[in-house]
């Protein structure tokens, strides 16, 4: 039975104060997870305090205990500081009794935490965090990647919009990791697909103004205008894009887009926006039920990273079950050897390399005369085949899988 959407509120606020109860120790049979994430900052809203309530709805849709006794939940926002987030995964893993992290939800952060959760050999699960690199060169036994990375957000898009005809691209790129390894990805794509990439700029993080950026792009006379760049970074750039008239005869595209996103900027500014999806609120009446679960709580349609929140502890305690233990060995070969079947998938499965694969999706922006209810914001455009939407393990670099 579900709880209502005050009891969820009133657990909430519980657990952004610390934890839901009093933390199991690491002798306990109690099974306890971490939510780690940004929760007031540039991806509090494609993450933050929605990322809680999911995992909550997946404990409460599987009768809120596990081995016999209730899962226990801690929170911490981990402020996009390194330092922050390395020293509460430490605190969870050794004196907390924490199993496992879940989101994270940046790379930086995510490949310290992975590290650490590989050498404590406990289970860290990623969403949100963006680089191949957790499941290409820093692979762990102990980590999965839940949601899409640089790779599968990259590189099937443009092969998607090269399909389509747009053979040139200029990129307005975030000067970090998370920007250069989407632009790379990107460009690579291109370049095989028989494109060309006219030209590049690089923006420091938290730019407020994109005027002389964008209008480098316009000059440059590209099709396709990729901005790469995430949360208010992103919504800046295609505000400030609407207003120099861009997509009147450029198109816009992102590797990484929430639909917090459109629902911040509105569609006039956002219409004829292409970018990938894993999923979407809308898609059939069993994620419109359990997306109106989640508005209930947060009054507001959740993001893709939300429900891959949801699916990943869904699976997590259904191994814990499964094997009756939480043997982090024993539990991770339990999550591998079943397939992901539940509202963010039906037909997933975890590789070696720990990269959880499915089929996604191509979206575009809707026009405001196509949208016909709250929240109506996408059209979906084409499916991507599994097989299509992520990096090979061949060509990965998982030491795991050489």
């Amino acid at each position: 039975m579900k709880k209502t959407a005050a009891g969820l509120i009133s657990v909430l606020g519980l657990a952004l104060s610390a934890s839901l109860s009093t933390p199991a120790t690491a002798a306990d049979d109690t099974v306890v997870i971490g939510v780690m994430n940004d929760q007031n900052g540039i991806y509090s809203e494609a993450s933050g305090r929605g990322s809680v309530v999911a995992a909550k709805m997946a404990i409460e849709d599987l009768g809120g205990t596990i081995l016999g006794k209730p899962v226990e939940v801690l929170v911490a926002n981990h402020q996009n500081k390194p330092d922050i987030g390395l020293s509460v995964a430490r605190e969870w893993y050794d004196s907390k009794g924490v199993d496992a992290i879940f989101e994270v939800a940046n790379s930086t952060i995510a490949l310290g935490v992975q590290d650490l959760a590989r050498n404590r050999r406990k289970i860290v699960i990623h969403s949100t965090s963006t680089s191949s690199d957790l499941t290409g060169k820093a692979c762990s036994p102990y980590g999965l990647m839940w949601t899409a990375d640089s790779w599968s957000n990259s590189g099937p898009l443009i092969q998607q919009l090269l399909k389509e005809g747009n053979t040139s691209y200029f990129f307005i790129t975030a000067d970090y990791a998370f920007g250069h390894s989407l632009e790379s990805v990107a460009s690579a794509a291109i370049t095989s697909g028989g494109g060309k990439v006219v030209g590049s700029v690089r923006v420091p993080l938290a730019t407020a103004d994109y005027s002389s950026f964008l209008i480098t792009a316009q000059s440059s006379k590209a099709q396709v205008i990729v901005l790469a760049l995430a949360g208010s970074d992103l919504t800046n750039a295609i505000k400030q894009s609407g207003e120099f008239g861009i997509t009147q005869k450029q198109k816009l595209a992102t590797p990484t887009a929430y639909i917090n996103d459109i629902h911040a900027l509105g569609l006039p500014a956002t219409q004829g926006l292409f970018f990938t999806q894993s999923w979407y609120w809308d898609q059939s009446d069993e994620t419109r039920r359990w997306s109106q679960r989640f508005a209930d709580v947060m009054k507001r349609m959740p993001s893709d990273s939300h429900a891959g929140v949801y699916s990943s502890v869904t699976h997590y305690l259904k191994a814990v079950r499964k094997v009756g233990s939480k043997d982090p060995d024993a539990v991770l070969k339990a999550m591998r050897e079943t397939p992901v079947s539940d509202i963010y998938t039906r037909d997933g499965h975890v590789r070696e390399d720990g990269r959880v694969v499915y089929d996604r999706y191509l979206v575009r922006v809707k026009g405001a005369a196509e949208s016909k209810k709250p929240w109506d914001y996408l059209d979906l455009v084409a499916k991507i085949p599994a097989a299509n939407a992520f990096q090979s393990m061949k060509t990965g670099g998982c030491p795991l899988t050489q």
